[in-house]
């Protein structure tokens, strides 16, 4: 058996200043801080005691802090892997939402997704996005650890959840597997046929 829990960071300051996350370094809240000690906790209550685990974690601010309860409690190091960062926004990182949303332009319904030209300067496309996450995923897969824990960003987390299912990177011009901050998803790979499923999706419970 394997398994990978996927850990969305909790609440950031850049939600409630209502800026643009992406590769703006924002850092967690008070209450962001709360919830990543919160999400530690349920993971201990997860993963059986005394099992080899590692961490993984994007290396921004604010998932580096909600990682730091987690390698404490699990007395691991936290590997930082930039490839598990959130989309970069290019020149809308830090910006307010509106400002984004003012010049953002959307997918079309058919043809070119992936490759698709949102409008703002220097932003990632969603293929050079999931192609980063996918890299960063088949790192982490190349361990033999049975409990990995990755803590990532909500929009990334889609990716992650892709590349462990094994879609090629076609689907994830539709495909997408939504969480909100602070949640945790459990992969599970069974040890005789190693298929693997999406076991949970954005549990919230212990928030």
């Amino acid at each position: 058996m394997r398994r990978l829990y996927v850990v969305t960071h909790p609440e950031a300051t850049h939600h409630v200043e209502g800026l643009v996350g992406g590769w703006y370094d924002s850092a967690l809240t008070g209450r962001g801080h709360d919830q990543a000690a919160a999400i530690a906790r349920r993971l201990r209550e997860l993963i059986p005691p005394g099992v080899e685990v590692e961490l993984y974690s994007s290396d921004l601010r604010r998932t580096v802090e909600t990682a730091e309860p987690i390698a404490r409690l699990f007395a691991v190091r936290a590997n930082l892997l930039p490839g598990l960062r959130e989309k970069s926004y290019g020149i809308a990182g830090g910006r307010p939402q509106s400002w984004l949303d003012e010049r953002f332009v959307p997918p079309p319904a058919t043809g070119e997704r992936l490759d698709h030209d949102e409008g703002v300067e220097g932003a990632e496309t969603k293929l050079e996005w999931v192609t980063r996450v996918y890299r960063a995923v088949g790192h982490i897969g190349s361990s033999d650890r049975a409990h990995q824990i990755v803590v990532t960003h909500g929009g990334s987390l889609s990716w992650v959840v892709a590349a462990w299912l094994g879609l090629p990177v076609a689907a994830c011009a539709y495909a997408a597997f939504r969480a909100s901050s602070g949640g945790i998803t459990v992969l599970h790979e069974d040890d005789r046929f190693r298929n693997r499923t999406l076991h949970t999706l954005n549990d919230t419970g212990h928030l």
